[in-house]
């Protein structure tokens, strides 16, 4: 699909897409395991193979990521040895369009404090720089750094990765350095590739309230959701829902009005959504507190998620990773479903101009940070292809989703459509 193409797509043109896993957490305190998940599922070594599944499938594109710790090692020296390999391959002989994400949690050891670092967006820009500079020709689509949300909720809130800040302050402060360092890496890119597109991947869900008088925290659950989005873009101005949260947790106005200042306009909002995880009800538990459960494990509210998303920034939307957790019936089923309320939203002129099955294969589960229990005991099998345990035979076994998802890309026209309404206005 060509850049001008975002805003009038066909069905020929609707990217069908799959994912590697590429968590990096690779800074480890007593009782944490390094996280990486190429290293741990193999792919170091196995890329080849990997990146030959999505050919197979027929996809369209890859989200695919950059070890940024083991690509910078040192401070502005930098090791391109493997991805010199890799991505060359992805692009002419997998015949994929890469979506890169460059950062995909992580950051360099040498990057002290890492996120929290006061440097860290001029660094991250410098090292995104360095990689559209070097890629230039075969890389065209990124995203800038995946999921501020659970990258905030893990290293500010909950002190689980470093720099293993806590509370609401920790979660602010870190956040608002994602947001700088999106906006320092999109400019950085874009001064070197003017027609690079950049898909912002974010966690997003849906909050309900379980009465009518929770239904203004229920409003501000869905304002926290939209925080980097509305950071990037320049909406989180005075008046803003949840400005007086942010100063009165430590954020600077004068950080804001950087922002506003230097505001994106945002490419492609890339949306990641789990019908079991993503669709949260809140209610006051038995002690009268807040407290969420999860709810509407059949992803009932995704066609209303991204209406709501789309009706906020009017930008082309992507779904950047789904899937869900069960037998294979139950995936199989998502897929359908999914695929078909995507269908129904171009129908009426939403464009949603991508799917991503996320995982593309097994991945391991992030709970072998925290554990010393073997590493078998944390695979976790979301993909269309499942690790081969057995000690002989080939890496990869498919599951009914591989089939199921070849017949949606052969027939596109039937599965999601024009965009109708879009097309009609071009």
């Amino acid at each position: 699909m060509k850049t001008t193409d975002i805003y009038n797509s066909a069905a020929e043109d609707f990217l069908w897409a799959g994912g590697i896993e590429n968590t990096f957490v690779p800074q480890v305190r007593p009782g944490h395991r390094s996280l990486d998940e190429y290293e741990l599922m193999g792919h170091y070594e196995h890329w080849r193979e990997d990146l030959d599944l999505a050919k197979d499938l027929g996809l369209k594109a890859l989200r695919w990521g950059v070890p940024w710790y083991k690509v910078e090692p040192e401070p502005n020296k930098f090791d391109w040895s493997w991805t010199d390999r890799v991505i060359p391959y992805l692009v002419n002989e997998a015949k994929v369009l890469p979506i890169i994400d460059l950062i995909h949690y992580g950051c360099p050891f040498w990057l002290k404090r890492e996120f929290a670092n006061k440097n860290y967006p001029k660094f991250v820009a410098r090292y995104a720089a360095a990689f559209a500079e070097r890629y230039k020709s075969l890389i065209s689509w990124y995203t800038p750094l995946n999921e501020p949300i659970i990258n905030s909720l893990m290293c500010g809130m909950r002190a689980a990765w470093a720099p293993y800040l806590k509370g609401e302050k920790g979660y602010l402060k870190i956040m608002i350095q994602l947001a700088k360092g999106i906006v320092r890496t999109v400019q950085a890119i874009k001064e070197i590739q003017p027609e690079a597109v950049m898909v912002h991947v974010e966690a997003t869900g849906l909050t309900r309230a379980i009465r009518e008088d929770l239904a203004s925290l229920a409003t501000e659950e869905k304002f926290r959701g939209y925080l980097c989005y509305d950071l990037i873009s320049g909406r989180l101005t005075h008046d803003h829902l949840l400005y007086s949260w942010l100063i009165r947790n430590g954020v600077s106005p004068d950080d804001l009005k950087e922002l506003q200042n230097n505001k994106l306009n945002l490419d492609v909002i890339g949306m990641n959504f789990y019908p079991q995880w993503s669709t949260k009800l809140l209610y006051l538990d038995n002690r009268g507190r807040i407290a969420f459960r999860e709810t509407e494990h059949e992803g009932d509210g995704f066609a209303e998620l991204i209406t709501d998303y789309y009706d906020r920034y009017e930008v082309p939307i992507m779904i950047t990773e789904t899937s869900a957790v069960g037998n294979d019936e139950v995936r199989q089923k998502w897929l359908k479903s999914s695929v078909s309320m995507i269908k129904n939203l171009r129908e009426t002129g939403v464009p949603v101009i991508g799917y991503t099955w996320f995982p593309l294969f097994t991945m391991i589960d992030w709970r072998y940070r925290f554990s010393d229990e073997p590493l078998e005991n944390f695979y976790l099998e979301l993909g269309m292809y499942k690790l081969n345990r057995e000690p002989h035979g080939k890496r990869w076994l498919e599951t009914p989703i591989v089939a199921q998802m070849k017949d949606y890309i052969k027939n596109s026209d039937a599965c999601v459509g024009d965009l109708q309404v879009l097309q009609a206005a071009v």
